[in-house]
């Protein structure tokens, strides 16, 4: 569910004209629905409130401070994996202490910085970081809390390029290698095996891989308890999916049938790090066409949005639903398919490369320059993955609530491109 809607042929953010917000701040514009946060973060903390889990929101996901700031008094805490995001959820007034430290490659910087901040655990993905936080945690004289991230070989049926739970992927370590692991733990004074960590990629559709991937944990749990572990955390991680296309996503009362009884069979805590889940949905990136051309049969319709604001189309090959903000035709529920009185077209941006598009072979209706289009569910890895390629300032960003809004994010200017660069003129 989300809280953009058409009202007599207009689109709306809540009660909010989203043309409005592109005449006040420009095109290409980012638009936050803070309802819709909300709503999505209550999904997760009433389908599990069973075993009242850590909800840590996956700060890669989006990491401006505005949604980090909705979060926090929402009552979520954050998933991080770099010092940089670890700073931004401090920024937002964060609970440090609730944070979970991810990522395959922390530096020891990273790591002292994380234990300065007591942070309740960290995510260890091989027995080299294991041994680098004991290190640092024991020039600190302090104990470190470590959960291990195990590789449970669970095919979530995702892409290619998100798929991370199975054998091969670069994160984790198999169950047998992390067993060796625990039992190293055990022997060091300097680390703490607070739990297990398994994350199967997104967006996961279907319920199949978690109820697979949580009978393994619940199992590994029991085998380390019997080694003489103190253990008693479960993390999930996240990857629940959303709905790109029409309804394809499972609710969060889905995956919790078959997580929250096996998190309760061991006496376990639970964490999850949902990212997508709660901000996908709701976020939306408008953009004015700049010209239309056809060229070799077909459509071109070049807005000025680009891959440098939502890289996701020419990375991950990822559908997104776009529409005029004033259309003509009434939207349809199908976006794929032969839409009356629309044609198809190639809608990309002002990129020099080929790979610039935010969809191909779309049916739109009628566009003319100055129209403003819609791009929905862009509020995951969009501004996250966003980059200033061919010299491009990134867009604003902007909070709507209810009928207020505010400007959560400044648009870059071209002194910004260059601000921290040093040239030498003499």
């Amino acid at each position: 569910m989300d809280y953009f809607h058409y009202q007599n042929n207009e689109l709306f953010c809540e009660e909010v004209p989203v043309a409005e917000l592109a005449k006040e701040f420009g095109t290409p514009l980012w638009v936050y629905s803070k309802r819709t946060l909300l709503h999505h973060v209550r999904q997760i903390q009433t389908a599990f409130a069973a075993v009242e889990p850590v909800l840590c929101y996956s700060v890669k996901a989006n990491s401006s401070l505005g949604i980090l700031k909705v979060m926090q008094e929402a009552g979520t805490s954050f998933d991080v994996v770099s010092g940089g995001e670890l700073f931004r959820v401090q920024k937002a007034g964060a609970d440090t202490t609730k944070v979970v430290f991810a990522g395959v490659g922390k530096t020891d910087a990273e790591i002292r910085q994380a234990l300065e901040c007591k942070v309740l655990m960290f995510n260890v993905e091989s027995e080299a970081e294991l041994d680098a936080i004991a290190a640092v945690a024991g020039s600190m004289n302090v104990v470190a809390p470590v959960a291990l991230r195990l590789n449970p070989d669970v095919d979530a049926k995702t892409h290619a390029k998100t798929t991370t739970g199975k054998k091969g992927n670069k994160f984790g370590m198999d169950i047998e290698r992390a067993g060796m692991l625990a039992k190293k733990v055990l022997a060091d004074k300097r680390l703490a095996l607070k739990g297990i960590h398994m994350h199967l990629g997104s967006p996961i559709l279907t319920i199949e891989p978690y109820a697979e991937a949580v009978e393994k944990a619940t199992q590994v749990i029991r085998d380390y308890r019997a080694q003489g572990h103190d253990i008693n955390w479960i993390n999930l991680g996240g990857g629940f999916g959303i709905n790109y296309r029409q309804q394809e996503a499972k609710p969060a009362s889905a995956f919790a049938e078959v997580i929250v009884p096996a998190v309760q069979s061991v006496n376990c805590r639970l964490a999850l790090e949902p990212g997508r889940f709660i901000v996908g949905n709701a976020g939306v990136l408008l953009s004015q066409v700049i010209y239309t051309k056809r060229e070799g049969g077909k459509l071109f319709v070049i807005q000025d949005a680009a891959m440098n604001d939502l890289v996701r189309p020419a990375m991950y090959d990822a559908f997104h639903r776009i529409w005029p903000v004033a259309p003509s035709v009434t939207p349809p529920t199908d976006y794929e398919a032969e839409i009356p009185g629309c044609e198809p077209a190639d809608v990309v941006g002002p990129i020099c490369e080929s790979g610039d598009y935010l969809a191909k072979g779309r049916w739109l209706p009628p566009v003319v320059r100055g129209d403003l289009l819609c791009t929905f569910s862009a509020g995951a890895y969009g501004t996250a993955m966003s980059s200033n390629y061919n010299s491009r300032p990134r867009g604003a960003e902007v909070m709507v609530d209810g009928s207020n809004y505010k400007l959560i994010r400044q648009r870059e200017d071209y002194g910004d491109l260059v601000a921290r660069e040093l040239v030498s003129l003499g």
